[in-house]
């Protein structure tokens, strides 16, 4: 997922917070149910994270036709005032000068747009995992579920991820419907 891929740098950190970690020592001794998660793995296997990479592809492919269509306006005023006497020329680079700003407004604009989309669906997405995870832990009895970037080790018989992804796509196609 490119749209998400420095998203999903952070994600490791942000589970880990949110799944908590802030147990002491003497209550290791006490666990009886451990599980841990690859966040990158559900973050990628949610379906709502596939859905909203491709919405945001394609508001990002509209927005650039939409300045596409500037640029296109700004090349045809560029053309026109090549043939113009010297008089008409700087009237048009007035228009010119008009277009380029409104070209650089939209950018801005676009960015702006685009980014508050992205980290919106990103804080969406990781309260629906925050929440699988919580209900799932509870449960299933577990103590803990850590994220798997923690662990230096794990066994693979305590990975609940594919679990999490899978109550994490029933939940989201149940809510689509």
């Amino acid at each position: 997922m490119k749209g998400f891929s420095m998203i999903r740098i952070g994600i490791t950190g942000l589970l880990v917070s949110i799944i908590g970690f802030s147990f002491a020592v003497p209550a290791w001794a006490k666990l009886e149910k451990v599980g841990y998660i690859d966040a990158a793995k559900i973050f990628d296997g949610y379906q709502k994270t596939k859905d909203s990479e491709a919405r945001l592809q394609a508001a990002g492919k509209k927005k650039e036709e939409e300045r596409d269509a500037i640029v296109h306006e700004i090349r045809r005023l560029k053309d026109e005032q090549a043939l113009l006497s010297e008089d008409a020329k700087e009237k048009k680079q007035e228009a010119i000068d008009v277009k380029i700003k409104e070209l650089q407004e939209f950018d801005g604009g676009a960015r702006k747009e685009l980014g508050e989309q992205k980290n919106q669906t990103f804080k969406e997405i990781v309260k629906d995992i925050d929440s699988v995870v919580q209900r799932y832990g509870e449960r299933k009895g577990f103590d803990m579920i850590l994220n798997d970037q923690v662990l230096p080790y794990r066994n693979p018989r305590f990975d609940v991820t594919n679990d999490i992804v899978d109550e994490l796509n029933r939940d989201y196609k149940a809510k689509k419907k």
